[in-house]
């Protein structure tokens, strides 16, 4: 096998809109696993008001609503995926992981030549 790389990046789009890439999972994965919009983006260097856009331009672009926010309480609010964005980010990885395999495999073209 050769040294050959294939470099690919997806991402899934609404009408001309980007509903998930790469970028936008990770952000998700961070908020559940963090629970707080503020703490997922601080712990992927993301600023809050870039990950609030991102948040927010999937909510629109998808068919149901990715992400919710909690309010006050006695630990104050946070946010959460929903059972719907927890299935988007599945589908996505899914897809992603079957790409890798399709190029991987694509690239043994070249050993033939």
């Amino acid at each position: 096998m050769s040294d050959y790389k294939i470099k690919s990046r997806i991402w899934i789009e609404e009408g001309d809109n980007v509903l998930v890439g790469e970028g936008r999972v990770e952000l998700l994965k961070a908020i559940e696993a963090k629970g707080s919009l503020s703490k997922a983006a601080k712990s992927i260097g993301m600023s809050y008001k870039k990950a609030w856009t991102l948040v927010d331009a999937v909510n629109k672009s998808a068919k149901e609503a990715v992400v919710t926010k909690t309010v006050g309480g006695t630990n104050g609010g946070g946010t959460i995926i929903t059972p719907y964005g927890k299935r988007l980010i599945a589908a996505f990885e899914t897809i992603n992981k079957n790409c890798w395999a399709f190029l991987d495999q694509q690239l043994k073209v070249l050993d033939s030549i």
